[in-house]
């Protein structure tokens, strides 16, 4: 009150508020509840970060100028939320990484069961001593992994075994099945690699332990009549070295030679994913979002990521 007067009433309702009268001196003015506002600006930060909402919608819609919302926006940027451990018990986790412009690496740690990112690291590559100490970690808060669904990656399949040796490894089947692809081509000249393009793609549908059989042994056979073939060696004046004639070809076969020991574990328990196609999605739709909103420094860059990750865990 102008005045200092604490007695006042109510006095109609202007521009959708209500307006208040001093008893005293007679002055108008209207409540503001700064905890409302700030709430409500945070609803245009969380659209802006989530939706596909740019600032010409934002404008429109909170009533803010532009400069304002970015000034808005500038100050949540400049921090970030933690995250914070929520299953414990026989958790299925799936590990993947991704990169981004400017050599940025997200590697991710998301629990498959309550849809949740226990734990993530921004760095430059998937490194093994880096992704050992985020396990160790996880280990250390009481985090029981059971289970985890990786592509293969050495640095991770590396560390897992020496911070959970008990977990159940089970290999990407959609990694290996377009991994494969990349290396023999859609249209693959040999008769070989077609066959082995044929065998990969089955990988997917196999629903029970005796189609894997099945699956096994048909590899099995056409492994042994193409041995020489696909280890067959040329000598490279240029290099003085022996190549594999059929590089690609011998490429192929060993990622999924390498992959089988791990490649059927979700036959055995139902609960454990094959794939790792949750987190593909996740950073499809993290990626949209940072190509709509191009532009950003890379530290905002990276807390707008921060941030992506707290909004996702707190839907």
């Amino acid at each position: 009150m102008i005045c200092g007067s604490n007695s006042f009433h109510k006095k109609g309702i202007r521009n959708g508020k209500q307006r208040f009268q001093c008893s005293n001196c007679k002055a108008y003015l209207t409540h503001k509840n700064e905890g409302v506002k700030l709430n409500n600006q945070f609803v245009w930060f969380k659209k802006w970060v989530i939706e596909r909402q740019v600032y010409k919608y934002l404008i429109r819609d909170s009533g803010m100028s532009q400069s304002g919302i970015q000034r808005l926006f500038n100050k949540y940027l400049k921090s970030a939320p933690t995250v914070a451990i929520r299953s414990k018990n026989k958790v299925h986790l799936l590990i993947d990484g991704t990169y981004f412009a400017n050599g940025l690496c997200l590697i991710l740690y998301y629990d498959h069961d309550i849809r949740y990112v226990q734990l993530y690291r921004e760095t430059n590559q998937e490194k093994y001593k880096e992704i050992k100490e985020d396990l160790e970690n996880l280990k250390k808060l009481g985090v029981d992994v059971y289970s985890v669904t990786c592509d293969g990656h050495k640095a991770i399949l590396k560390a897992v075994r020496k911070v959970f040796p008990q977990a159940i490894v089970q290999r990407c089947l959609v990694h290996i099945k377009r991994q494969t692809r990349n290396y023999l081509s859609t249209q693959p000249k040999t008769i070989q690699a077609r066959e082995l393009l044929r065998l990969s793609q089955k990988i997917t549908h196999i629903k029970t332990l005796e189609q894997s059989a099945y699956w096994l042994v048909e590899f099995k056979i056409w492994y042994d009549k193409n041995m020489l073939f696909i280890n067959e060696q040329s000598y490279k004046e240029e290099t003085k070295r022996y190549w594999y004639t059929h590089s690609k070809l011998h490429a192929a076969c060993s990622l999924i030679i390498n992959a089988i020991p791990d490649m059927f574990s979700y036959l055995d328990d139902a609960e454990i994913p094959c794939t790792t196609n949750r987190l593909e999605n996740y950073f499809t739709h993290l990626k949209e979002k940072l190509t709509l909103h191009r532009g950003l420094r890379f530290e905002a860059k990276k807390n707008f990521i921060k941030w992506y990750l707290y909004f996702k865990n707190n839907p």
